[in-house]
């Protein structure tokens, strides 16, 4: 049985949106896309790296799904992720997707990933796909988060969890600082 692990970027106030690129999601007039660039070091790619190799699934929303496709699909620059990315098989929760172009991809509606979990070995990853991950939590899916907690406010932004968000309670099962002050918090659901 495969555990849902959510794995995101977050600010010290909460913010996820667009943690890869200025023109990741500007959605809400968001103008400070790319902030976790410069945050990057060995440690937490060590730490992602091992994390992906344990990956038996990656979940998907609809905007996070088309986003990854079109950085990672065919990279030709010998980045170890891409290999990674297009062979595990990847599933999206989307209403208004019906096609998928991404090899070994498949749609689900929303109540398909608690069957999902009953049909994978390993850790099913959730990347970014905020929306999703605020309804897996809603619904009590999620196993684990891995938070990369960076050392920045932003004062704005799409929020990991909404104000009004259900309750969850999680226990810290391992910390790693990293050389740029980011640290990378694994928490169990309980």
């Amino acid at each position: 049985m495969g555990k849902i692990v959510v794995t995101e970027s977050v600010t010290l106030d909460g913010v996820m949106q667009a943690p890869g690129r200025a023109d990741e999601d500007t959605r809400g007039g968001f103008r400070h896309g790319g902030w976790a660039g410069p945050y990057a070091d060995p440690v937490m790619m060590r730490v992602m790296g091992a994390g992906m190799a344990a990956t038996g699934a990656i979940l998907f929303g609809r905007r996070t799904y088309e986003d990854f496709f079109a950085v990672w699909h065919g990279r030709t620059d010998g980045n170890p992720f891409t290999a990674k990315l297009d062979a595990t098989p990847k599933y999206v929760v989307s209403r208004t997707l019906s096609r998928l172009v991404w090899p070994n991809s498949t749609l689900l509606t929303g109540e398909g990933v608690a069957e999902l979990k009953k049909d994978v070995d390993g850790d099913i990853v959730v990347l970014g796909s905020g929306e999703l991950v605020r309804a897996l939590l809603a619904r009590g899916l999620v196993d684990r988060m891995v938070l990369s907690v960076h050392p920045l406010v932003l004062g704005s932004g799409r929020r990991l969890c909404p104000d009004d968000g259900p309750p969850a309670a999680f226990r810290l099962v391992e910390s790693v600082p990293t050389g740029t002050g980011v640290i990378i918090a694994t928490y169990e659901m309980e």
